[in-house]
């Protein structure tokens, strides 16, 4: 199948495939007599799992991991565990970040009047913060 109905079929679109391959996650599609990218059903299947990795934030490098153990039979499930369990510390990471930067903002939108007054505690924090 070409790479409209990969993309269409792997739910990823064909400029993200083509980066997939530019960077080693998938490797070259082989090419029709004219040369265009052809791919089989185990590429999309492939490319599916790289989309769902992806759409649960794995990075392209933990996918490339991923993908390595997905194939490799004798693997042992908690390399797996591994990189999913590293995955979560990063996530729980970012949503501290993200929970200091929500009470921050609330703080300061407390303070703000909100009204016709050019003092604004919001502005103020902006422009003095390190």
């Amino acid at each position: 199948m070409n790479i409209g109905e990969a993309a269409r079929r792997s739910g990823i679109s064909a400029k993200t495939i083509r980066y997939y391959e530019s960077v080693g996650l998938i490797p070259e599609a082989g090419r029709t007599a004219s040369g265009y990218r052809a791919y089989t059903s185990n590429e999309v299947e492939t490319l599916r799992f790289i989309h769902r990795a992806r759409s649960l934030g794995f990075s392209v490098g933990d996918v490339g991991g991923l993908l390595e153990l997905w194939r490799d039979r004798s693997r042992a499930s908690a390399d797996v565990k591994a990189i999913a369990l590293k995955h979560v510390a990063e996530i729980e990471s970012k949503i501290a970040d993200l929970d200091s930067i929500r009470r921050t903002l609330l703080d300061l939108t407390t303070r703000c009047c909100g009204d016709d007054h050019p003092d604004c505690p919001i502005l103020e924090e902006l422009a003095t913060a390190p």
